[in-house]
């Protein structure tokens, strides 16, 4: 929030480049002591220095000095930045005191996926006595199961109900998957017209539409209606009709590499939107400290990462 001095409040980054400076009096040696560039951390003092509305160094060409601002205000950065670390100290020890049981349900892919072992490592790092179940969820199931309350959060792929809050994790191409005997298999890439006149997979009425609507593209972009074939619960299941010739679907990219399988082929289409993969739970769950607990564990992997 504004304040009288300046237009925002300092950073803690920014105290503790300020701090580092004052205490080595030199660019070169506080940037390397903070592992950034010189000229990142004379980006951060100009800043400070313009939200705090007070020059705290005076400096030229070949000499670095504290202001008399700068000095009196050090003791208080520092005070500033030890109190943060307690903080951290503490918020990190609760932590580590959360007890519960958490549900985790993943569906098709999102159990082999790099983003989903970080998480649950942070998490199983962050609250060891926190106990996890993992629930592998059918089509049919991993709606149902996260609106109902039976799993508190999800691996999944939107899109969702408006019930369900999401956090976004990464996104990916997807690709036809074809039966090794039809013609087009062999293609190097495909458009979703080329498709027109394949059935598609279906699945159970139980699932809700708006979500296979997006999976089967229903309807094309010229407005033609999807023709659906046979109807399958999971991903065995559409593998199999797939590979029997039943019918075409698409999947994310990784399916190349998670489920490989005689008599199925994957190719590309160069006009078919990608998908996302995101974390999901019950927005009227999003404040119970199992599903905090999660929530928290994935934005913390997703920045340690850079996802």
């Amino acid at each position: 929030m504004p304040d009288a001095l300046g237009s925002a409040e300092p950073s803690i980054h920014q105290l503790r480049s300020f701090l580092a400076l004052s205490e080595e009096l030199h660019f070169g040696r506080a940037a390397a002591r903070l592992h950034m560039t010189q000229s990142a951390l004379s980006r951060q003092i100009r800043d400070l220095e313009r939200r705090l509305g007070v020059p705290l160094f005076s400096r030229d060409s070949r000499t670095v000095f504290l202001t008399d601002a700068g000095s009196a205000l050090t003791t208080e950065a520092r005070a500033t930045v030890e109190a943060m670390g307690r903080l951290r100290v503490r918020a990190d020890q609760w932590a580590r005191t959360l007890a519960g049981h958490v549900v985790v349900g993943t569906i098709g892919a999102e159990a082999a996926m790099p983003y989903t072992h970080a998480i649950l490592e942070r998490l199983r790092t962050r609250h060891p006595r926190i106990t996890v179940e993992i629930r592998s969820l059918n089509f049919t199931e991993h709606l149902a199961q996260l609106l109902s309350g039976d799993v508190d959060v999800a691996f999944l792929r939107p899109p969702v109900p408006p019930a369900i809050e999401l956090l976004e994790l990464a996104s990916e191409p997807r690709v036809a998957c074809l039966a090794a005997a039809d013609p087009l298999a062999d293609r190097a890439e495909l458009r979703l017209v080329d498709l027109t006149d394949r059935a598609f997979v279906d699945v159970p009425p139980q699932v809700p539409r708006l979500w296979w609507d997006f999976w089967a593209v229903d309807p094309r972009p010229d407005g033609t209606p999807v023709r659906y074939g046979p109807v399958v619960s999971d991903m065995e299941g559409l593998l199999l009709a797939v590979a029997r010739g039943e019918g075409v679907c698409f999947l994310p990219a990784a399916a190349r590499d998670l489920f490989p399988r005689p008599g199925v082929r994957y190719v590309d289409v160069a006009d078919l939107s990608p998908s996302t993969s995101a974390l999901g739970w019950l927005a009227q769950h999003r404040d119970r400290p199992g599903v905090q607990a999660v929530r928290a564990a994935a934005a913390a992997a997703m920045a340690a990462h850079g996802w």
